[in-house]
């Protein structure tokens, strides 16, 4: 599988320990930044980065790293057709595939060690969408919304 990562500079040397990782998992990585921890950077633009990448056809899923992994979950969740879900353990890493589609992995260097890390990040490239007719249909439904811009059904 092809992955694209990137990651602000709070995120970047939680990057750097993944990309090996990955590799030595047998995918190809594609690193879209940033190259230092030393210069302060912003989380949209890194988010948007990976969101072309997976759009684009460039790489299967993404992989986002800020101090939190909120910030570059909210700024890719503004990307139609990204679906991004921050995960700090495996459990939410596989089920975020699995039951939810998503394509793109947030995590925040702040919140998990290098170990938890990599075994979040080989639940989330390991898993697949499991096609049952209960995500697909919440999937539609999630998709409406994204579509309408705006909530679809009041549930009032």
């Amino acid at each position: 599988m092809n992955i694209a990562i990137a990651g602000d500079h709070a995120g970047y040397e939680l990057k750097q320990a993944i990309i090996p990782y990955l590799t030595k998992l047998g995918h190809s990585v594609t690193d879209l930044g940033t190259n230092s921890a030393e210069t302060p950077t912003d989380y949209p633009d890194f988010a948007q980065k990976i969101a072309f990448a997976v759009l684009g056809g460039q790489a299967e899923r993404g992989i986002l790293v800020c101090g939190s992994g909120i910030g570059v979950a909210v700024a890719a969740n503004k990307i139609k057709g990204i679906y991004a879900g921050t995960c700090h353990d495996t459990y939410s890493a596989h089920q975020s595939v699995e039951h939810d589609n998503a394509n793109v992995l947030c995590i925040g260097a702040r919140i998990v060690g290098i170990e938890l890390a990599r075994e979040i990040t080989k639940a989330f490239v390991g898993a697949q969408f499991t096609n049952e007719e209960r995500h697909v249909r919440r999937i539609a439904k999630t998709k409406a919304i994204e579509e309408a811009g705006h909530v679809i059904n009041d549930l009032r």
